[in-house]
């Protein structure tokens, strides 16, 4: 790393003194997210009909055209249905407009909007921003609702509902990075409409109902922090409880290959591998290993979780009549082979055995044998689903089997004679004994157990584990540093250029120790040789180097403050240059495993 400050203009100049350009920057517009919202259960996120209000005077416009559809009162509820893939819009059974393309936004200036009767937390699902009613795609007559708002206010809906509060304030502020990094980068892409949806197939997501004081300070104090791998946005996984031990990606996620085809183990990412808590616990591959771990309860980040450890348990029976449904279910997922497609071909449950097993002792791939077939499973959470206890997946795959076994007395053995023919006539001489039959008792499983550990996929982040750490004295950084290998905590990157309206940014963030280091970061792949920057009102030009691989690093520690730092970018016009300058501050040196 740079230690040396490469600041070969320096000047320091307030605010009142600063050149006409650099007063002239507005306040950088947060970047803006779009979120699914699903019906009351999290089970739909396609309608043909909804209900709108707001908590006060909201408008209703056609974004087509920007028209203005019609003004209401607070509570006032508007009902927007389609029909014809066009939108009508009525109140209280009266059309206030119809053949509308879309789509209708609603918007609520000083309040906030809502669907009507839908609740989050038990309590109305407010929203802040607006919400726009669009048509799915490749779908008639359906339409998706869409909160659509800044990022920052829309993770104030999201760090009180995935991680509870009293987890602690550098716990919160681990999960307020984590969560802005994955609606910046969210793992699912699929979504038309919308970036992200609003439960937890992406992250919890509940609206300003449930926003709460100390997730909104975590919020406040980590604004534009995010946590980066080479200088890239990291993917930022998280579950409740990783059990003491988290999974490498590949071994729990497939990928989806361009043919269709679904692959699994899933392709590596050096930044989601696999670590324990405790320093020289063995790599779980093996059987032996995985069993101790997962029978015992070894001193880790997740000991507070009721999910740390847990048992599950079926009569052979009752995990026969489980599989015989589940794997007819799961064979549609592609990771059950060969596929069961009638329950009455399943057979009868002979064995249970883990084929492969992760670093954390995850199960990638089990096989489960009948007198009919042998069924191979793969992944964790096809695995999850298949063994169901009472219709619930189980918490996790850190599974190990045992058989709870008994002996099953054979009847009295009968003698069995050879050379024997009761034509005979011998007298009164017996026959002679050849053999007698094996009159051993035989062992018959009765009882399946399953003892596992954790919840969730258990890749990334552990939430438990990030309360646990934050309770002794870790930092938000250190937390996360734990969980994601050769991660940086930095700034989110801006890129400039010298196109028109392209050449200035302005970012906030958070320092709680003006003596922590950090340096601004200027990948400068096209060459561009001067640049200003000014921090807490400081202005520097800077003179940078071209280099097309290596980033440059300037130490920027002693002019920050603790609490909010301002810092602006400006680039100067040259019609030689417009290409892109990408520029950020590390505030935490990744860390290499």
């Amino acid at each position: 790393m740079f230690k040396k400050i490469f600041l070969l203009v320096l000047t320091f100049i307030l605010t009142c003194g600063l050149n006409n350009s650099a007063q002239a920057v507005p306040a950088a517009e947060g970047t803006i997210v779009k979120v699914g919202i699903s019906n009351q259960d999290f089970s739909n996120y396609y309608f043909t009909q909804t209900k709108l209000t707001a908590t006060d005077a909201f408008t209703i416009t056609d974004k087509a055209t920007n028209t203005l559809l019609g003004s209401f009162n607070a509570q006032d509820i508007v009902e927007v249905s389609i029909k014809n893939n066009f939108f009508t819009v009525r109140q209280d059974n009266k059309e206030i407009a119809g053949d509308i393309k879309g789509p209708v936004s609603i918007d609520s200036p000083n309040g906030f909007v809502t669907v009507a009767d839908l609740k989050r937390a038990g309590k109305p699902a407010y929203y802040r921003g607006t919400l726009e009613i669009t048509q799915a795609p490749k779908k008639d007559n359906l339409f998706n609702i869409i909160n659509v708002l800044d990022v920052e206010s829309y993770l104030r809906g999201v760090v009180p509902n995935e991680m509870p509060v009293r987890f602690g304030m550098e716990a919160l502020k681990a999960q307020a990075i984590l969560a802005r990094n994955y609606v910046l980068k969210p793992r699912e892409t699929n979504y038309h409409n919308y970036d992200v949806c609003d439960s937890v197939a992406c992250q919890v997501y509940f609206g300003a109902n449930t926003e709460n004081e100390l997730s909104d300070k975590a919020i406040y104090e980590t604004q534009n922090i995010v946590a980066m791998h080479n200088n890239e946005l990291i993917l930022a996984l998280y579950s409740s409880t990783a059990g003491g031990y988290t999974e490498s990606y590949e071994n729990a996620f497939s990928v989806d290959m361009a043919n269709g085809v679904k692959m699994f183990p899933g392709v590596a990412k050096p930044f989601l591998k696999g670590v324990p808590d405790k320093e020289k616990t063995p790599v779980l591959t093996d059987e032996k290993e995985a069993k101790k771990f997962y029978t015992t309860k070894p001193e880790t980040f997740d000991n507070d979780s009721p999910y740390f450890r847990w048992v599950r348990e079926w009569d052979i029976k009752e995990l026969e009549d489980v599989l015989k449904n589940t794997l007819v279910t799961q064979s549609a997922t592609g990771f059950v082979k060969p596929k069961l497609t009638k329950s009455s071909d399943f057979g009868t449950l002979k064995d249970i055995k883990v084929v492969k097993r992760g670093v954390s002792g995850k199960a990638m791939s089990i096989n489960i044998i009948t007198d009919k077939n042998i069924f191979n499973v793969q992944k964790e959470l096809v695995i999850r689903r298949t063994f169901k206890k009472d219709n619930k997946a189980l918490p996790s795959a850190n599974i190990v089997f045992d058989f709870e076994t008994v002996k099953v007395e054979k009847p009295e053995s009968k003698l069995v004679w050879e050379n024997w023919d009761d034509t005979q006539t011998t007298g009164n001489k017996e026959p002679e004994k050849s053999k007698k039959a094996d009159s051993k008792d035989k062992d018959t499983t009765t009882k399946v157990i399953v003892y596992g550990g954790g919840y969730g996929h258990g890749v990334g982040m552990s939430q438990y584990g990030a309360g646990n750490m934050a309770k002794k004295g870790y930092s938000y950084a250190e937390i996360i540093q734990h969980y994601f290998t050769d991660t940086a905590i930095t700034t989110t990157p801006v890129t400039l250029s010298c196109n028109t309206g392209e050449d200035t940014a302005v970012q906030t963030f958070y320092v709680a120790d003006k003596k922590q280091k950090a340096y601004l970061v200027a990948e400068n792949k096209f060459q561009f040789t001067t640049m200003t920057v000014v921090i807490n009102s400081q202005e520097f030009k800077l003179e940078i180097v071209p280099q097309l691989f290596k980033p440059e690093k300037f130490d920027i520690t002693q002019y920050l403050k603790e609490g909010e730092n301002k810092i602006t970018y400006l680039l100067p016009y040259s019609e030689s240059h417009k290409k892109p300058v990408r520029l950020f501050v590390e505030l935490k040196e990744a860390e290499n495993k």
